[in-house]
């Protein structure tokens, strides 16, 4: 079994920057890829970006393509989000989640074994 901890959420200013953080433990790591999906109150949870075991493949949602950047660094078995130009639309919490499926089924949620508990991303206008 794997445990997933998301940090780094929080409230920021429209235009403004975020970073989030997954640490995995558990499980190893490094053969899987790794997601963020988010979920804003009354909607359904939905796919932000996602990459592959070694980070030499990533997928993005258009809504966020150019803005955000997704990374990981197998060594300390944590992936990123870097968010930047946040909207007041990003708000939600969002989630990182581990996948053994093929890269085609990525941006699917039931594709994924374990995710974390979340983090609350909140942009003011």
């Amino acid at each position: 079994q794997v445990q997933l901890v998301e940090s780094g959420g929080g409230l920021v200013q429209a235009g403004g920057s975020l970073r989030l953080s997954c640490a995995a433990s558990g499980r190893t790591f490094s053969s899987y890829a790794m997601g963020w999906f988010r979920q804003a109150p009354g909607k359904e949870r939905e796919f932000v970006s996602a990459i592959s075991w070694s980070g030499s493949s990533t997928y993005y949602a258009d809504s966020v393509k150019g803005r955000f950047t997704i990374s990981r660094d197998n060594a300390k078995n944590t992936v990123y989000l870097q968010m930047s130009s946040l909207k007041p639309e990003d708000t939600s919490v969002y989630y990182c989640a581990l996948t053994s499926a093929v890269w085609r089924v990525i941006t699917t949620e039931s594709s994924y074994d374990s995710w974390g508990q979340g983090t609350q991303v909140t942009v003011s206008s």
